[in-house]
């Protein structure tokens, strides 16, 4: 039995499953049989970006799974060497021709990248190929309150969504709160803080017990409970599957403020500040 996911709203006003799938570095044959082993468990917001190389994958793990296209919330990134206006709108029918979706639910920025200085013209490609129904709804990852306000204010146009790294070491109350304020949902990448100890920490594992859930689950259940969308990607069946099982239980927002309270000043993962990262090629 596959599990109802619940829906929030974008203030474009399209729905966006509460939880996702996260696909960094799931690539290649492999890649597309996890894929599509989620679906079938109940996966239909599934994240990808030009930058993890498997857009291909996760288009292929669509159609394998029969289930209809309408069905699906497909994201997908521009990376930073497209910024420049026309080289964002090729690279976003590139997007949507590699995964063979016909359009794109959900395109984001993946970083701002303020020393090249071009995200404003990034953006101003995706809403002209928002106007053509290319993509649903635009949005940005990594973006902090400077640069959102930047694009407000030259586009007019607030975005749907800001994909950051959340995850118990790095809470990010301050950019959830900037973030609400400015009706844009956020979403975290690296959810559970990608293996890192914050999985063995004495207050998450009482809270597991307590709930009879693992310790990924009552990560998850936080964010969802802090108004977060996760997107956690895991290879692991079981873990797919268990991941998606976090809807038949509450924690206290006492709790929540106990698993805040786990949140580090160097807590994230490899160090990643958007206003000085450079992002790969």
């Amino acid at each position: 039995m596959t599990i109802k996911i619940p829906n929030v709203i974008l203030n474009d006003g399209y729905p966006l499953p509460a939880i996702g799938l996260g696909t960094y570095q799931v690539r290649g044959g492999m890649g597309v049989q996890q894929i599509l082993q989620a679906i079938r468990d109940g996966y239909r917001s599934i994240d990808t970006a030009t930058n993890y190389d498997n857009e291909g994958a996760v288009g292929e793990a669509i159609r394998l799974s029969g289930i209809p296209r309408s069905q699906f919330i497909v994201t997908s990134k521009l990376p930073g060497k497209y910024h420049q206006y026309d080289e964002a709108t090729k690279a976003i029918s590139e997007s949507i021709y590699r995964l063979g979706v016909g359009y794109l639910d959900l395109y984001l920025i993946h970083w701002p990248l303020p020393k090249r200085d071009h995200y404003v013209e990034a953006f101003q490609a995706m809403i002209a190929a928002k106007k053509r129904g290319l993509i649903r709804s635009i949005g940005v990852s990594n973006f902090e309150p400077e640069h959102l306000d930047r694009l407000i204010k030259e586009t007019g146009v607030t975005p749907a969504v800001n994909q950051l790294e959340i995850h118990p070491y790095w809470v990010q109350q301050r950019m959830l709160e900037e973030d609400q304020k400015r009706g844009i949902v956020t979403e975290a990448w690296s959810p559970l803080g990608r293996g890192s100890a914050a999985l063995f920490e004495p207050v998450i594992q009482e809270l597991a017990k307590k709930y009879d859930k693992n310790v990924g689950q009552i990560i998850l259940r936080w964010h969802v409970q802090r108004g977060i969308v996760p997107i956690p990607k895991s290879t692991n069946l079981n873990h797919q599957r268990a991941n998606l099982d976090i809807f038949d239980f509450k924690l206290t927002p006492a709790e929540i403020n106990e698993i805040n309270g786990l949140s580090k000043q160097d807590g994230r993962i490899d160090g990643q500040d958007p206003n000085v990262y450079e992002e790969f090629e």
